[in-house]
């Protein structure tokens, strides 16, 4: 049996716009989300997020292409599979003259779960303190918690989140970060879409980046970050043109700060041996991690180009 939970290849989606033509929404995707732990879709607005999540839930129709959620086809298979599944794809709708706990006790009842569980969702999304306070007062923050909180009543093996964050504030953003991160570790695959890829790389275990609807990257998060952009080394020394010049004979990348200089380089030891070569000593060397958005940014320019020849 597949260890994927979605599967889907040659994924397509093609819109008739009012001017009869055709807008491609999704190209040829071939998407892989393995059991467990937190996986980010991660792409600009407008590259074709939202519509791939809608056709894995039905929601759309794809083109062409096939998909797969617990190895199991969809869209003719989501009555199987759809009880496995919690999603927040839309603002829900919540009473908001109710309090938190009545609201998801309407929804408990009407799905057939046990009310026992409210309290439980209540205490995993951190809104315990705050189920008696009424809908309405609720902050942008405290109802995207409750609308995951609903998702969570079945006790879903994949939860997915479309652009989570949205709007909402620096605590707002924490909370959600470490509520999606403590899901990922108590088995639940959570898929988490978004186009902050700073915040996303924080929680996220594997990564699928698209752009215009196809695939650039996927995989574990410290491969994409790793394969995708050249190592740098910030490097301080007392004369900075100096040094530029020396590394820039060399065919090195620089680029000049104020205080130091950043150099595209593999190997640091061939740095300080080139300045010390030339009597110019460092004061600091050091590497500069790569991370998801510069690779994301150095990706997507390698795709225009290509795009453009």
């Amino acid at each position: 049996m597949s260890n994927l939970v979605i599967e889907t290849a040659g994924l397509s989606k093609v819109y008739r716009s009012t001017r009869m033509r055709h807008v491609v929404a999704v190209e040829g995707l071939d998407l892989a989300v393995e059991a467990g732990g937190v996986h980010g879709f991660l792409g600009p607005n407008g590259s074709g997020k939202t519509t791939t999540i809608r056709m894995l839930l039905g929601l759309a129709r794809p083109t062409a292409g096939t998909m797969r959620v617990f190895d199991t086809p969809v869209p003719s298979g989501l009555g199987a599979v759809m009880p496995r599944v919690g999603a927040v794809v839309e603002s829900p709708k919540f009473l908001p003259g109710f309090t938190g706990r009545r609201n998801l006790d309407l929804l408990a009842r009407v799905g057939g779960l046990s009310r026992s569980r409210v309290d439980a969702v209540l205490e995993q999304v951190d809104l315990l303190e705050r189920a008696s306070d009424r809908y309405k007062g609720y902050s942008l923050g405290m109802r995207q918690r409750l609308a995951i909180a609903a998702t969570l009543l079945k006790e879903p093996s994949l939860l997915i989140l479309d652009e989570p964050t949205n709007g909402l504030d620096p605590q707002g953003i924490r909370d959600i970060r470490q509520m999606i991160r403590s899901l990922g570790d108590s088995g639940v695959t959570v898929l988490v879409s978004s186009h902050i890829l700073a915040e996303i790389e924080q929680v996220a275990d594997s990564v699928t980046i698209v752009r215009r609807g196809r695939l650039i990257a996927t995989g574990p998060v410290t491969d994409v970050v790793g394969s995708g952009v050249t190592a740098s080394l910030r490097v301080r020394l007392a004369d900075l043109d100096a040094a530029a010049s020396v590394l820039q004979s060399s065919r090195l990348a620089v680029t000049r700060a104020s205080d130091h200089l950043m150099v595209d380089a593999d190997e640091p030891a061939d740095v300080t041996r080139l300045l010390a070569e030339h009597g110019l000593y460092v004061s600091e060397l050091t590497p500069v991690r790569p991370d998801l958005e510069s690779v994301f940014l150095d990706l997507t320019r390698e795709d225009e180009q290509v795009v453009a020849s």
